[in-house]
């Protein structure tokens, strides 16, 4: 009953000024608010990122050549041969620039990736209509392509661009295949690409040698045995030369990702705690002021026999219920924001119901924490100091 009482009366205070009451929250609601939206799209974003490099499997290399002296790059070759290490499962180079794409008065700047048709399995990469490149198509320099969905619809709109001609800088390639899309990654559209073989890449693009590299492994367990194989016969290419080349793990890649988000997650939790921490000293600072205003109240109560715990339990309860409110209405506009980010957006957004509910309790935390000050002076104050105060 004393506490319905209280409740009644903290209720009633803050509805007695509801502009105050507001103004008071919205430190609150902002930390709240930014908490929830804020961890939302940092786990969305390493979950898209997880998904995409997952997707690729966890038992791939990627080889980066930078070369040493004059040696900037593996022959074809030799890119090759890397198969021949034992544990590698295979191995797929790519020559890489950049062309004007042009069909009739259409034309685009778009990404050229000179390839083997293992990289149809190592990038999971496959086409949608027409055919992949065959090692013919590599054997005999076949100028023959394979276009991006985005690629193909600048180009050809709403055509179907196999079997049709495509002018790569004014050299004319005939479309074999449609690529499936792919949707975006952190290195850009995979849908904004064209594919011919890597031989006839050498020449058109004046590329001579390779220098990416993706290699897959026979299973994860043996990747790193693998790694180590391929930085000694690289060493003994490049004469152990720092800098020379990189190696990277997919696994490695996965687990940093997921170190750095981790990171990030908590540091925007962090910025955004501030908010809440700024907040409560603002709910504090309205409880003095109330308390104070409140002085004669006091004193009433306390002459007619209220006792230093209904007092303190009055304050406490309104402190709790501003912060409460306050996060309530935070987790509110923060679910809100997260879903107008996932919907009008690029931006994966994945709701953690945890942070949500860490936040909103953290909120009533605060409320208790800040609120207990205000409410002490007001248990303590005496009657009769009280009841002169005017």
């Amino acid at each position: 009953m004393m506490l319905y009482q209280s409740m009644k009366m903290a209720f009633k205070s803050i509805l007695s000024s509801k502009i105050r009451a507001f103004l008071t929250m919205l430190g609150i609601i902002i930390g709240v608010s930014s908490v929830i939206a804020l961890v939302s799209v940092g786990q969305g974003t390493t979950s898209q990122i997880t998904e995409s490099l997952s997707s690729l499997g966890t038992n791939q290399l990627t080889v980066n050549i930078m070369g040493r002296g004059a040696t900037t790059s593996l022959t074809y070759e030799e890119a090759l041969a890397l198969k021949e290490i034992e544990g590698v499962e295979n191995v797929s180079p790519v020559i890489s620039g950049n062309v004007t794409a042009k069909n009739g008065t259409e034309n685009v700047s778009v990404s050229v990736e000179g390839i083997t048709p293992a990289y149809e399995d190592v990038q999971d990469f496959h086409v949608q209509s027409g055919r992949f490149l065959l090692e013919i198509d590599t054997e005999y320099r076949q100028k023959v392509a394979l276009i991006g969905s985005d690629t193909a619809e600048d180009l050809f709109g709403t055509d179907d661009p196999v079997g049709q001609k495509v002018q790569l800088n004014g050299s004319s390639f005939k479309i074999v295949g449609l690529l499936e899309s792919k949707g975006s990654t952190s290195g850009g559209s995979s849908d904004e690409k064209i594919l011919i073989p890597i031989s006839t890449a050498e020449r058109f693009l004046q590329s001579k040698g390779v220098r990416s590299i993706t290699i897959t492994t026979t299973s994860n367990d043996n990747v790193e045995d693998v790694k180590t194989k391929l930085e000694s016969t690289l060493d003994a290419k490049f004469s152990g030369a720092e800098n020379s080349y990189s190696v990277f793990d997919s696994q490695e890649m996965l687990e940093t990702v997921n170190e750095t988000s981790a990171t990030l997650s908590l540091a925007l939790g962090g910025i955004a705690g501030i908010s809440l921490f700024v907040g409560g000293i603002g709910i504090m600072n309205i409880m003095i002021v109330s308390v104070n205003e409140r002085t004669r109240e006091i004193g009433i109560r306390k002459a007619i026999g209220a006792k230093k715990m209904n007092i303190m339990m009055q304050f406490m309860i309104e402190s709790v219920v501003l912060s409460g409110t306050g996060g309530l209405i935070g987790v509110g506009l923060g679910l809100g924001a997260s879903w107008a980010v996932g919907k009008y957006s690029t931006l994966n957004v994945a709701t953690s119901w945890n942070m949500v509910l860490i936040s909103f309790c953290f909120s009533l935390i605060i409320g208790v924490v800040f609120g207990m000050i205000p409410a002490n002076k007001a248990a303590r104050m005496r009657p009769i100091y009280a009841l002169r105060s005017e």
